[in-house]
């Protein structure tokens, strides 16, 4: 990659005044890792994602000299046949543990990673830093804003490297188009737009059940309240869910809410937000909305982020259907998903530049791996600034949904101005002992 496009990526800057946590020192001290030189890596939660996490690790074994030691869930059954299938495909053995605790115990653990349920990425992150590891950590990197400051906060003060699970930031297309309108190529871009419009069905509503053989419920349930069990949430549904999940905004819509700022150019949270939408086609028990429309306004910047959810039949736009579109008075730029983008300029649409190019998270992979080994998070594509930013445009949305009225925001004290209950909406009752420390 040429150093242009690097240098689009770097960590941000935050001022000092909004978190102390920037005078700490970029470039961590040397650490010595496993046999060989080779980083051990744990891999937690591995129903869906989690599972892509084993393979890009496995992947990458021999030319990153990483090795997978360990995976964990709270499902001891999942677990089992987790590592019996691993077994069976990499001819070697791993370590299973159902209490992610004892891994971060483990002296003989550099790494991390994190594809866990939402309600514990960042308590899993900060406690992981205290115990002197490595993160990547899926997107969102936080449940609630409040959360946010506390990992960058943790990352720095015990010099840990923190990868959020934003792949685009890792793709070759993705990185290009960056540049571009970076360069002025649909001139000055003033607007950005998130698209996700994925097939979500009806779920139904499985009611009451008993606790199955094999899964820690309370540690499964963790920071969140420990309501009756139900195969509503477990293993893939909490994301309908407040407790646990944040709606697609929040789950899909990480990606393209973290590009929409990398592409704009903002570095902060926006000063007015509204949102609206709702249940409009399934009468199930998902909580979140099915149809969800987002506006972020950043007026002095005069820029406008706008984020779209549908979750059912929908035209696509200019072939996005999760994505990201941006303006410019010269012309659009689209991003397709992943691993390509298109560009159209002047009133008459004709062809700019376009560029398609696989194995983004590969090279998220390898990048977070390079950062761990010359202990340098400045060369991170997706710093832990990234974990409470994009995370937090997604909250700050479903925040005005919930409360169905546009919001005030103070970008800079990152509070809502003259709203009580909004503001309280910025972090949660933690449940007993998993708590979010205000003392990192």
């Amino acid at each position: 990659m040429t150093g242009a496009v690097a240098s689009v990526v770097t960590p941000m800057a935050f001022a000092a005044e909004k978190s102390s946590v920037i005078e700490q020192p970029v470039v961590i001290p040397q650490k010595a890792f496993g046999a060989n030189d080779r980083i051990n890596v744990a891999v937690l939660g591995v129903n869906g994602r989690g599972q892509s996490h084993i393979e890009e690790i496995m992947r990458l074994a021999n030319t990153s000299k990483v090795n997978l030691v360990a995976l964990c869930d709270p499902d001891m059954v999942l677990l089992q046949k987790r590592a019996k299938d691993f077994e069976e495909k990499h001819k070697q053995k791993v370590r299973i543990e159902q209490d992610f605790r004892k891994l971060y115990e483990s002296k003989d653990i550099d790494a991390v990673t994190l594809a866990t349920p939402n309600h514990w990425h960042a308590l899993q992150t900060i406690w992981a830093c205290q115990a002197g590891k490595d993160v990547y950590v899926e997107k969102p990197g936080t449940h609630e804003v409040h959360e946010g400051r506390k990992v960058i906060e943790a990352a720095y003060k015990y010099n840990r490297v923190v990868q959020h699970g934003v792949q685009l930031r890792s793709s070759e297309a993705v990185r290009e188009a960056i540049q571009h309108l970076r360069d002025g190529l649909i001139g000055r871009v003033y607007m950005s737009r998130g698209l996700v419009y994925r097939w979500r069905p009806d779920i139904g509503n499985k009611g009451i059940s008993k606790i199955p053989d094999g899964l820690d419920y309370d540690l499964w349930c963790g920071p969140a309240p420990m309501v009756p069990f139900t195969h509503n949430l477990v293993h893939y549904n909490w994301h309908w869910h407040w407790n646990y999940g944040n709606g697609d905004v929040g789950n899909q819509g990480i990606h393209e809410t973290d590009l929409c700022m990398w592409g704009l150019g903002v570095t902060s949270l926006p000063e007015r937000i509204t949102s609206m939408g709702g249940k409009f086609l399934w009468d199930d028990c998902k909580e979140v909305p099915e149809i969800q429309t987002s506006i972020y306004h950043y007026p002095k910047e005069k820029k406008i982020i706008q984020f779209e959810v549908r979750n059912w039949c929908t035209n696509l736009e200019d072939g996005a259907g999760v994505g990201n579109i941006f303006y410019g008075d010269k012309g659009y730029l689209v991003v397709n998903g992943y691993d390509s983008y298109e560009t159209y300029l002047g009133e008459k649409r004709e062809k700019g530049p376009s560029k398609s190019a696989k194995g983004e998270l590969t090279a998220h992979f390898k990048n977070w791996f390079d950062a761990i080994r010359a202990r340098d998070m400045s060369i991170q594509n997706g710093p832990v600034e990234t974990v409470h930013l994009a995370s937090a445009l997604a909250h700050l949305g479903n925040i005005s949904y919930r409360l169905g009225r546009q919001l005030n925001f103070d970008p800079v004290a990152e509070q809502f101005i003259g709203d009580e209950d909004a503001n309280r909406m910025l972090t949660r009752d933690y449940r007993q002992p998993y708590v979010i420390p205000e003392k990192i």
